[in-house]
């Protein structure tokens, strides 16, 4: 069975340390860990060189990501890169002047204590500093603006190359909140605080050390395959029923089938899907016959009517966890592609062996692919193949090999029925008892064949590529200066661009309360997400929040964000700055080492 958490991301202090120490039951386990194949990633808010000091076991981490997210190491070869410029000199003088005596500051993130946040805050006010505060049980750390666990954590894997979705992460603390929200299954100690548990999709039942070799010991055991009802925040949303309400696919899915005649909306309810895992950032490899997915936006698509891809390659681009791939076929003739597939097919799996991608393999046209009576097929698949997509007009024309593996069967459009019979002919068994029901255009009948329950009616999402390519520019990309929003604070000694929403939700979090709501009593959200996001619907809904009567900066601040959520696909990953590194942007070498 293939891996799909290939490293564990976690925290130092208060997760896998007690008062500052790892106990030896602890390094055991992660030590175990690392013997079941896997990788360790440290997430820490020390500096690098007091942690090395309580810790000198640093070998056992890939990367260790410290102060903050500010600065990434490498223990195997003792070279670090900050991952953000350091505040000014000037900064750390104003706040010894302003009477903070316990001050540490490492080579980005300086730190303090409560209460001398306020102290910290109204320096970076008077000097007008792109700077936000990050709490951590009663430290403050003060960072560049957008610097956190998540960016540094997004920083190692992209040296790994490996993605979020095959890491595990786990922590206690407020600052943990974002790097564990970037991994797909996300572990908080018993320990941690009450608001870090109510989001983790898991609280182990033993506190620090102990938690995390208990969540060890569970992905050596079964790949926390039996935690995947509860990670319900990546399921793909298929459509609405009737009966159940959202229905929705695991991303790990054991294989789909979508099948249908032509117009039958097949091709529609596949792209929505492929569309929805694309925006979470789930690796799709798109084996394209007939060429339907060469305007695909997002992917590279190889080859084209003049020349099929080659295998090499389709695996090269596939090596980068960000890229997706159209493999078009149309220039090979239809005898040769199942020949071509039979021989990417192991290459894909040795990628996935390695890394855990492509996370999703589509076989659109899959008759072309695996013919019903093409007799390799049968000797050449592997007896699981999980997390495979096959498209096709008629169950009947697949290689019955193809049919086992099948879990689930998606059958869109008012022939839908037939396509349960079919299968069920194929495959030798009782056909499901079907709803007495008229499947219309846009509808679905969905069925998991290892549930004691009915195919589901079904009333299947649109795909919305056209509204999403708007929105993106405006959740990621780069607005100009006069539509950008500036916080500015009530004494205009604040600069803060916001050049996007994911900048504006980044930066309000971390500007002070009263700059929150000096904004929201001028309406200037609202203001701005009307005129210059052009998002009226976006706007009404911040002017409500805007007109509350005696509206707090936390309570406004939450509303305004779930808002923006809700209606925009946010990046998975923050945008990374990378100041720190020699001119080829490698690591810098280490100091005082």
């Amino acid at each position: 069975m293939r891996m799909r958490y290939l490293a564990l991301a976690t925290d130092y202090d208060g997760t896998l340390a007690h008062h500052g120490r790892v106990d030896e039951e602890t390094l055991a386990g992660l030590e175990r860990l690392l013997a079941s194949g896997r990788d360790l990633i440290m997430v820490t808010g020390r500096r690098l060189e007091e942690l090395a000091e309580c810790f000198p076991h640093l070998e056992l981490f890939k990367y260790v990501v410290a102060e903050n997210g500010a600065l990434l190491y490498c223990p195997a070869n003792q070279k670090w890169k900050t991952l953000a410029e350091p505040p000014p000199v000037e900064f750390v003088v104003a706040l010894k002047e302003s009477g903070v005596e316990r001050i540490e500051v490492g080579r980005v993130i300086v730190a303090t204590w409560e209460p001398h946040e306020i102290a910290a805050l109204e320096v970076i006010r008077e000097q007008g500093l792109e700077l936000q505060v990050v709490f951590n049980k009663g430290a403050v750390m003060v960072l560049p603006s957008g610097v956190n666990k998540a960016t540094g954590l997004t920083a190692a894997l992209k040296e790994m190359k490996l993605s979020p979705h095959n890491v595990v992460g786990i922590g206690d603390a407020e600052n943990d909140h974002a790097f564990l929200a970037l991994t797909e299954c996300s572990v908080a100690v018993e320990n941690a605080l009450p608001a870090l548990k109510d989001r983790a999709d898991v609280v182990t039942k033993a506190d620090h050390g102990r938690g995390v070799v208990e969540l060890i010991d569970r992905m050596i055991a079964d790949d926390l395959e039996q935690l995947e009802t509860r990670l319900g925040r990546h399921h793909l949303l298929l459509g609405t029923s009737d009966q159940k309400g959202d229905v929705r696919i695991a991303p790990a899915e054991s294989s789909l089938l979508i099948s249908g005649a032509s117009g039958s909306g097949k091709s529609t309810v596949a792209s929505g899907l492929v569309e929805r895992l694309m925006e979470q950032c789930y690796q799709c490899c798109i084996i394209d016959p007939e060429g339907d997915y060469s305007e695909l936006e997002g992917a590279a698509v190889l080859g084209n009517i003049k020349r099929p891809p080659t295998i090499d390659e389709i695996v090269h681009l596939l090596d980068d966890p960000k890229e997706h791939v159209v493999a078009n076929l149309i220039d090979l003739p239809v005898t040769e592609r199942p020949d071509f597939f039979l021989k990417l097919l192991p290459r894909l799996q040795e990628l996935r062996s390695r890394k855990g991608r492509p996370h999703w393999i589509v076989v659109d046209e899959a008759h072309h692919l695996m013919p019903a009576q093409w007799e390799p097929g049968e000797l050449a698949l592997p007896r699981e193949l999980k997390q495979v997509m096959w498209i096709t007009v008629d169950p009947s024309l697949l290689a019955p090999a193809v049919l086992e593996m099948v879990r689930t069967i998606i059958a869109p459009g008012p022939e839908a029925a037939s396509v349960f019979h079919s299968f069920a002919k194929i495959a030798g068994e009782k056909p499901p008892r079907l709803p007495q029901v008229k499947v219309e255009k846009g509808q679905v009948l969905y069925w998991r064949r290892d549930a004691e329950s009915e195919p589901l009616l079904v009333q299947a999402k649109p795909s919305t590529s056209q509204r999403k390519r708007h929105q993106r520019k405006y959740a990621e990309g780069e607005l100009p200066p006069d539509r950008s929003f500036y916080f500015r604070g009530p004494e205009g000694k604040l600069k803060l661009r916001a050049q996007n929403l994911f900048v504006f939700m980044s930066l309000a979090d971390g500007v002070d309360d009263e700059t929150w709501l000096f904004h929201l009593g001028r309406g200037d959200y609202s203001t701005w997400f009307r005129d210059r996001i052009k998002d009226p619907e976006l706007a009404a809904i911040a002017a409500e929040i805007e007109q509350q009567r005696e509206p707090t900066a936390e309570e406004s601040r939450s509303a305004i964000k779930q808002a923006i959520e809700e209606r925009y696909t946010l990046p998975a990953q923050a945008p990374l700055p990378m100041p720190g590194t020699d001119a080829e942007g490698q690591f810098a070498a280490p100091a005082n080492k």
